[in-house]
């Protein structure tokens, strides 16, 4: 398989009131990459401060890490109502420019996980893509970079999505970007490929002048994290050969390997 890297701003999660979790892109990714029994390159950020706390949770994945230093840690505070998520935003994390992702290898896939808008500036992405097919998740175009409650915002700047190969997206930021789940303006964004995801309710998949909705299955389980393993199921399944919609088959299948382990 081509080298797979992610990269993207870690974070604390306070779910439901209990006590921080350790979150964010790279580490809900990695441990899917776990279950595929697969290997990544993984560059993360977070407060120097934050560094050790960090470095514990995926050394108990068993998975090295880069860590690059930061000046504060995201950190959300999230409620669930089954596949209904409530978030507010208590701290914003650093922005990455090109010099923090001049190590990546090149050659394969990359998978960009924002947290929120601005996380990777256009150059930032640029960089990534260079000599990589580069995944980007869309929370980094529509989620608005504030404290307080999260709130999504439309018109983005397009010039992020011209060196994207794959664009995730939820069913909410389908709907801030394009407002619903039309596939000839899903596929108007530019990407070749976009795929937005509805939790329990499946995927679509708009690629190669083509639509395909993909069905999951429930799993009664603590959701979070779940947009980042369907991501990162996608990526390695498209790395590995397989065709978009066979690649969100997979991712799916994933992601519900994920949640039902959450219930054992």
């Amino acid at each position: 398989m081509p080298p797979l890297a992610l990269v993207g701003n870690l974070s604390f999660d306070l779910i439901d009131g209990g006590p921080p979790q350790i979150g964010g892109g790279p580490f809900h990714c990695v441990r899917a990459l776990r279950l595929l029994e697969a290997r990544g390159a993984v560059v993360a950020r977070c407060a120097t401060e934050d560094a050790a706390a960090f470095r514990r949770g995926f050394a108990r994945l068993g998975v090295p890490i880069t860590l690059v230093p930061g000046s504060a840690t995201t950190t959300f505070e999230l409620s669930y109502d089954g596949d209904r998520r409530e978030m507010r935003v208590d701290r914003v994390g650093d922005v990455w420019s090109p010099a923090d992702v001049a190590g990546i290898p090149r050659g394969g896939w990359v998978h960009a996980a924002p947290l929120l808008r601005g996380d990777f500036p256009e150059e930032t992405l640029e960089a990534l893509a260079r000599g990589r097919r580069l995944s980007l998740d869309g929370q980094g175009l529509t989620r608005a970079r504030a404290t307080g409650p999260l709130r999504l915002e439309p018109d983005p700047d397009r010039a992020l999505l011209r060196h994207v190969t794959v664009l995730k997206l939820a069913e909410e930021e389908a709907e801030t970007l394009v407002g619903g789940l039309d596939t000839d303006a899903l596929a108007a964004l530019g990407p070749p490929e976009v795929v937005v995801t509805f939790g329990s309710r499946g995927s679509l998949v708009v690629a190669r002048g083509r639509a395909e909705r993909v069905r999951a299955r429930h799993v009664d389980a603590d959701p979070t994290g779940s947009g980042d393993a369907f991501a990162v199921g996608y990526l390695a399944a498209r790395a590995n050969g397989h065709a978009p919609v066979a690649a969100a088959r997979r991712a799916t299948a994933l992601v519900g390997l994920m949640l039902s382990g959450r219930t054992a």
